[in-house]
């Protein structure tokens, strides 16, 4: 099946592009862009691949679902479009950020210029309806986002997996931790924040395993 992802992803990813239950999806994702309005923007369900290749991945940062509230997704975990208000958890996230290594809290919640660095920004599900979350989950969108998470667990060394809330930490239990760095925390949201997300410094930690493994660190 001819997907329209990033090269490198194309060839990590070609024969789970070939499984039944991925022609599936993709003949629900295209029914529902058709009959009912869903985010995000089909041209950037996959902007996660796009803007961080395959080779390119230092940090995976796994998220649950898009957003669905209009103009916000941009196809990337935690992250909105330019111009668009904050959301709740992004802003814990920004400060988390501020406490742990200083850094200002930026003017927009897009996260593309952490993407270009090389942090996957991977939601479990990669597709919503308007204004009804989970609604795209159980479809296949997370067998497909699993197998991604295993591509770079067996294929690559020393990346940084953030997993925030039980959701994550249950989707990269199989992760190797002799060859990664993984770092669990409760979800930023401000249902779970105060309960072990703040204080964390995740981004320090991940920057100096970064260095460590002689990696460029993410400017947060």
């Amino acid at each position: 099946m001819n997907v329209k992802i990033e090269e490198s992803w194309q060839t990590v990813l070609h024969e789970e592009f070939e499984k039944p239950y991925f022609k599936n999806l993709v003949s629900f994702v295209k029914d529902e862009y058709t009959t009912q309005k869903v985010y995000p923007p089909g041209n950037l369900i996959f902007n996660a691949f796009q803007k961080c290749p395959f080779d390119k991945v230092k940090v995976v940062i796994l998220g649950q679902d898009p957003y669905h509230g209009p103009n916000q997704a941009n196809g990337l975990a935690f992250s909105v479009s330019d111009a668009v208000r904050i959301p709740p958890s992004l802003l814990n996230i920004f400060k988390e950020i501020k406490n742990d290594i200083g850094k200002d809290m930026p003017s927009t919640g897009n996260l593309e210029r952490w993407a270009e660095q090389g942090v996957l920004l991977l939601n479990a599900t990669l597709t919503v309806r308007a204004s009804d979350a989970g609604s795209h989950q159980k479809k296949g969108w997370e067998q497909f986002t699993d197998a991604v998470v295993q591509k770079i667990n067996e294929e690559k060394e020393h990346v940084v997996f953030i997993l925030w809330g039980a959701y994550a930490q249950k989707k990269g239990a199989f992760i190797d931790e002799r060859k990664h760095l993984v770092l669990k925390a409760a979800h930023p949201s401000p249902f779970a924040a105060d309960r072990g997300f703040f204080g964390t410094h995740h981004f320090s930690k991940a920057n100096a395993y970064l260095k460590e493994h002689g990696e460029k660190p993410i400017e947060w």
